[in-house]
């Protein structure tokens, strides 16, 4: 399968493809760039590296198989959405996505699982807070919007953190992926950013990428309540190898 349309609001074209590799897995790529993967066929079949680790994140927030409500900021093709369906039935879910041409595209070629429970908001990310509230308080905020030096200001902020922590059950968590270039000032300042909101802030990614020497992503993570103990060994040992989770003091050099 493979299907296109032109984004008047981006500017851009976005098609869907199927995986050569992978059947029933289809990719979404946006000016002829890969921005998702989505398989069909086995959604809690997570491609990509560091929705991967976003995805072993919130396996570890609730236990294995319990529903939980989760927002989603920015909804590309809302694979980890779909992830938390196939892995948590039941699940009350909430997702914002500014381009309203693209979350056409993307349901009419990749429909979500008949029984989601998904609310759409079409809008700001940081805007349209106050309207996904009413679904809250959630177990997890997913941040998947940052890529570049070029992030929105205004999201890119440490009054975004506090009001999205304002949403977070007390036990719940904030994941953020980041994707930077060296010398990775985006993710300087977003980490920096949220340690003067949560009270707990560590990041997962590639060894490699803490050397501040290569492009790629970051999953930051922010809770408001104290660090479990079990997450330090759990969430590098879930993967992708290697993984490397960076929290307290250690985290110094990547707060600037």
């Amino acid at each position: 399968m493979s299907a296109s349309r032109y984004l008047r609001g981006i500017g851009a074209h976005a098609s869907v493809d199927a995986d050569p590799l992978v059947e029933g897995a289809f990719i979404l790529s946006i000016g002829g760039a890969e921005q998702s993967h989505v398989d069909l066929a086995d959604p809690a079949h997570v491609f990509y590296a560091y929705l991967r680790r976003m995805a072993n994140v919130v396996d570890a927030v609730r236990p294995a198989g319990t529903p939980l409500r989760a927002l989603h900021l920015g909804a590309g093709a809302l694979t980890l959405a779909r992830y938390i369906e196939a892995t948590r039935p039941g699940s009350v879910q909430t997702a914002v996505e500014l381009e309203r041409e693209l979350v056409d595209f993307v349901l009419e070629q990749l429909p979500l699982p008949a029984g989601t429970d998904l609310a759409l908001h079409l809008g700001d990310a940081r805007w349209e807070l106050p309207a996904a509230a009413g679904r809250g308080p959630y177990d997890v905020i997913a941040l998947d919007i940052f890529s570049g030096p070029d992030a929105p200001a205004h999201i890119a902020h440490p009054d975004f953190y506090a009001e999205a922590a304002a949403l977070l059950a007390e036990d719940g968590a904030m994941l953020v992926n980041i994707g930077d270039d060296p010398p990775l000032t985006l993710v300087h300042s977003q980490v920096a950013a949220m340690r003067g909101v949560f009270r707990d802030v560590a990041a997962l990614a590639e060894p490699d990428m803490f050397t501040a020497r290569f492009p790629g992503n970051i999953v930051a993570i922010g809770l408001p309540g104290s660090w479990p103990d079990t997450w330090t060994t759990a969430l590098p040992a879930a993967g992708p190898h290697p993984t490397l989770l960076v929290r307290g003091m250690d985290l110094d050099p990547l707060a600037g």
